[in-house]
């Protein structure tokens, strides 16, 4: 089992080229196990024992299932994101120099500049056609070695081994082509693919993907490497053990937001509100009042799925030495004092005790004290959505690199977990103590 949900989890991430085909891909897998689609823009007819979910932008998705009893009911979720960092191609795309064309293209999040170099890319995303009185969204993936971001020789950079600062306008624009015959080539490819005229493309949100597959290596087969582990990894088997769950005075929902990786300010982003608004119109169409809506959140956990730094093997040095985390060893529970990570030893404890029932190894990650930590979607969904709320992940290697490492095992322990927790059903006391019952 173990790797065959890695093996899935590799399918998925070959079909979840960016954000939107993520979306899209998700969207397919909740349809064939029984999930209804509600539009934003429509009334939501909404029943006990049923399962939905929601869209927005067409790169962020809010999927969850309805108990069938929901006395006292309070909402399990599990947040994580679907957007990567990458290169997001400008409009006005293309740069003649000379006799070379490349692509203009700027940063989207914080990538390692230098994992990009010297290997096949192409491009996916959504391309924006005007097509009668309709402005319309298409999916668009070429599915061939297309760019390719030359390195400067060492015999033309002498000192490149003793580092190097890349200009993402100079050093990072991809060779395309040296068609100079076409005045805008870039443009033609898109129509051709897919089957327009070009005058019907208004624009774009297209990004660079690497064309590099996804591998399960070692000497026990016991590491994965591909793009957007981060966080696929986390969102992949939320949505699994989502779909496997039953639920009876709860309500689970599985949110996959975009927009996580430049700071998820933006309406489908954890900052906006697509979680609030799906939890609210969830309340009111089980008839449920504002009442019965606080006393929900009251109970309510959210669980932060965002992947966490494994501690490097040539650099066990960066990693604070009595809180290290590795590949393979479980799911990491993430702790910051200055609050980036949003667990406290309540809603911390609340995870082990989901780890122990479900026969999963757990582990704690701090930043060393002189470094400062990235931050995740747990602190900004709940700036939203005031529930408590613990960080966890899966540990690996090259985080936001083009080809990032992860553990095999740890896909797994991860959605058994999930599935656990999904499983359940949190109260609280009379004395304010959470009450986990099935």
């Amino acid at each position: 089992m173990n790797t065959q949900i890695t093996n899935d989890l590799l399918s998925f991430i070959k079909e979840a080229r960016t954000q939107f085909h993520a979306v899209t891909a998700l969207s397919k897998l909740l349809e064939k196990n029984g999930f209804s689609y509600l539009d934003e823009n429509k009334e939501w007819k909404i029943e006990k024992n049923a399962s939905y979910y929601t869209t927005r932008n067409a790169s962020s998705l809010i999927a969850f299932k309805v108990g069938n009893t929901l006395e006292n009911y309070s909402f399990n979720m599990v947040a994580s994101h679907l957007d990567s960092p990458t290169f997001k191609i400008k409009p006005n795309s293309i740069i003649k120099k000379d006799k070379y064309i490349t692509i203009n293209t700027e940063g989207y999040g914080g990538m390692i500049l230098s994992t990009w170099l010297d290997r096949p890319l192409s491009i996916a995303g959504r391309v924006i056609l005007s097509e009668g009185n309709m402005v319309k969204s298409k999916l668009l993936t070429i599915e061939r070695d297309l760019l390719l971001i030359p390195n400067l020789a060492i015999h033309l950079n002498r000192t490149i081994n003793d580092g190097f600062k890349y200009n993402k306008q100079i050093d990072m624009l991809p060779l395309f082509s040296m068609n100079l015959a076409n005045e805008d080539p870039f443009l033609d490819m898109i129509a051709k693919e897919l089957h327009v005229s070009t005058q019907n493309v208004l624009t774009y949100d297209l990004y660079l993907y690497n064309r590099q597959a996804g591998s399960i290596w070692g000497y026990d087969s016991e590491f994965v490497s591909s793009g957007r582990l981060d966080d696929l990894q986390c969102a992949y088997p939320s949505i699994c053990g989502l779909i496997d769950s039953f639920t009876t005075n709860s309500v689970n929902v599985c949110c996959c937001f975009d927009n996580e990786e430049v700071g998820s300010g933006t309406m489908q982003g954890a900052a906006g509100n697509f979680l609030l608004t799906t939890l609210e119109r969830i309340n009111q169409g089980l008839h449920k009042s504002s009442n019965d809506f606080n006393r929900a959140l009251a109970a309510s956990l959210m669980v932060s799925a965002d992947n966490a730094h494994a501690a490097h093997p040539n650099h066990l040095e960066l990693s604070d030495s009595n809180n290290r985390v590795y590949m393979n060893q479980g799911v990491v529970i993430k702790f910051n004092a200055a609050q980036r990570y949003t667990s406290d030893g309540v809603t911390a404890s609340l995870f082990m005790r989901y780890c122990k029932q479900a026969g999963v190894p757990y582990q704690f990650y701090t930043n060393r004290s002189d470094q400062l930590g990235g931050s995740t979607l747990g602190s900004i969904s709940t700036s939203q959505v005031s529930v408590a709320s613990v960080d966890v992940g899966l540990a690996q290697l090259s985080m936001h690199s083009s080809y990032e490492t992860a553990g095999v095992k740890d896909t797994y322990y991860f959605y058994q977990v999930l599935l656990e927790y999904y499983n359940s059903h949190l109260s609280k006391n009379q004395f304010g103590d959470y009450v986990i019952t099935k």
